[in-house]
């Protein structure tokens, strides 16, 4: 296991020296060529996602302060865990989203938690010009560690959305859309009333982000949904 890791921190650091902190910031981000972004979902017993956990696991991170901070600390309630980094195009993108569905779902005593697996003084830098509402938790060769009990490497931006006893619903490999984002919510907050079991929700999720994945597919390419072929 401290191999494993050992040889992630020197991808981490070999990668992070080939991809230095952008200059440009979101209005200005160009396509994502710079990023994984793939068009994915796993839940724990999907066959192409074995190494993903049930639950998530805990990790002590620092915040932005500079406090050591445990994931769990976050529990008990609907929770979202942002994996991100400054130099992926992609993962800047969706800071403004993930703003907004923070902020539209304080009702359902939602959090999100961002994870930036980066330099400290790059996403300091970063975050004091644009602007993160939500806890962020920053992490090097650690933050990679943090990510790949997770399951997953440097694959970002990806996103895990866990229930209230801290169950993992999906993981949403590559850019967050708002559809998906607020599907994934109501889809924990189905299982936190007792409408929808776990499973019966990770299906829902699957079916829903096939489907809508399919249509941004087709309205990039200019085709109508649902039309004749």
């Amino acid at each position: 296991m401290l191999a494993a890791v050992g040889a992630g921190a020197v991808g981490f650091f070999a990668y992070r020296y080939k991809h230095p902190a952008p200059e440009e910031l979101i209005a200005a981000d160009p396509a994502p060529s710079d990023s994984v972004d793939h068009e994915e979902l796993a839940t724990p017993d999907s066959p192409k996602a074995k190494s993903i956990p049930d639950a998530l696991p805990d990790f002590t991170l620092a915040d932005r302060d500079g406090r050591p901070t445990k994931l769990s600390s976050f529990g008990g309630r609907p929770l979202m865990v942002n994996f991100w980094a400054t130099w992926c195009a992609p993962c800047r993108r969706e800071i403004p989203l993930l703003n907004k569905i923070r902020m539209q779902r304080k009702s359902q005593n939602a959090e999100i938690v961002g994870v930036a697996v980066d330099f400290r003084d790059d996403v300091l830098k970063f975050v004091a010009k644009v602007a993160i509402d939500y806890p962020l938790l920053i992490g090097e060769e650690d933050g990679l560690a943090a990510a790949e009990a997770f399951g997953m490497g440097m694959a970002f931006p990806f996103s895990v959305f866990a229930d209230s006893q801290g169950r993992i619903l999906t993981v949403k490999v590559g850019e967050l859309h708002e559809d998906e984002a607020n599907f994934a919510f109501d889809r924990l907050r189905d299982i936190d009333n007792d409408v929808l079991t776990l499973e019966a929700a990770q299906a829902a999720v699957t079916d829903a982000f096939r489907e809508m994945s399919a249509e941004r597919a087709q309205a990039e390419a200019g085709v109508k949904p649902n039309s004749a072929k």
